[in-house]
């Protein structure tokens, strides 16, 4: 086996356990680890419909983990390393309730795994509810996926090309509300970033075991902003859907298109930043041009911890 990217357009539970048992079932008879990682709500219904095989799965509830699309490739690619050979995992990354905000997110994530994975040796099941999900998420599918499963089978996708979704996410304007309060960022100032942060957090209401990590990736962004981005960079925070927006902009361009996706190893001397933030925040986005990046972070006001 070697990778393999497809899309299940599934219509119903019946097509959806229908579409995913007998690829988890015969990826178990080849000795294949399986992962299945899905929304809390559907994990119930798989566990059930694997019966006397669900405790040789590892499930993971992707409505937590995957809150933030940035974590899930990492978390794939941490597992994938642990288990060399073939292996099967069922994500869906996108369900009825993802907001706006969340989707172009969703959607750069799964046009990045064709990219994250490429030559690995495993299969990546994606699950599209055409019931509930917009005719132009399923569009987006069709160009992140290579192969498309449906009720007439399988069939090459005649719309698939991943770069085209990555240019549109990384484009997509990431707009400043009037009144954001703002600082500006040099060298050597990151202390007073970090009181910055801690003091916008404390005033807007977020959660105050949050703090702390707001102001971690707060930090992180503005250091790397610096370091990368032209020697400074301005730094703003506001509330927004029930959430407390942070957003640096600086003069640089990021060119690696996974960047904060890679697992780092321990000898490596850098490249941790950006992970660490998709690992704490609840929504991460980037728009990078040869004009300059934007990195918009989001964190639920009164949220549980990120895990």
């Amino acid at each position: 086996m070697t990778f393999a990217h497809p899309a299940l357009f599934y219509s119903d539970e019946e097509s959806y356990i229908d579409g995913i048992v007998p690829f988890v079932v015969e990826g178990l008879a080849n000795a294949e680890p399986v992962v299945i990682a899905v929304p809390s709500r559907s994990l119930g219904l798989l566990r059930e419909a694997l019966s006397g095989f669900a405790h040789l799965v590892t499930f993971i509830d992707l409505a937590d983990t995957g809150r933030n699309p940035g974590r899930i490739i990492p978390d794939l690619r941490a597992f994938a390393d642990r288990h060399r050979g073939p292996l099967r995992i069922i994500a869906e990354p996108v369900w009825e309730g993802r907001s706006e905000v969340e989707y172009p997110a969703c959607a750069l994530h799964e046009a990045l795994v064709n990219y994250a994975f490429s030559g690995r040796d495993l299969s990546i099941l994606c699950p599209y509810n055409t019931t509930t999900l917009s005719h132009d998420i399923l569009a987006d599918a069709e160009k992140t996926h290579p192969v498309v499963i449906d009720a007439g089978g399988h069939r090459p996708s005649d719309h698939f090309h991943p770069a085209r979704v990555v240019v549109a996410a990384h484009t997509m304007p990431l707009l400043i509300p009037e009144g954001a309060a703002s600082t500006s960022v040099g060298a050597g100032a990151m202390a007073a970033v970090r009181a910055f942060a801690r003091e916008q957090a404390t005033k807007l209401g977020l959660a105050p075991d949050r703090v702390d990590d707001f102001a971690l990736v707060v930090t992180e962004l503005a250091t790397n902003s610096v370091r990368h981005g032209g020697g400074e960079s301005t730094v703003r925070v506001w509330t927004e859907s029930e959430s407390i927006v942070c957003q640096v902009n600086d003069n640089g361009h990021i060119t690696d298109v996974l960047a904060g996706r890679t697992p780092v190893h321990a000898n490596d001397p850098g490249g941790r930043g950006l992970l660490l933030v998709n690992r704490l925040a609840d929504l991460v986005r980037t728009q990078t041009t040869s004009s300059g990046t934007a990195i918009q972070v989001r964190f639920d006001l009164g949220n549980k911890k990120a895990t």
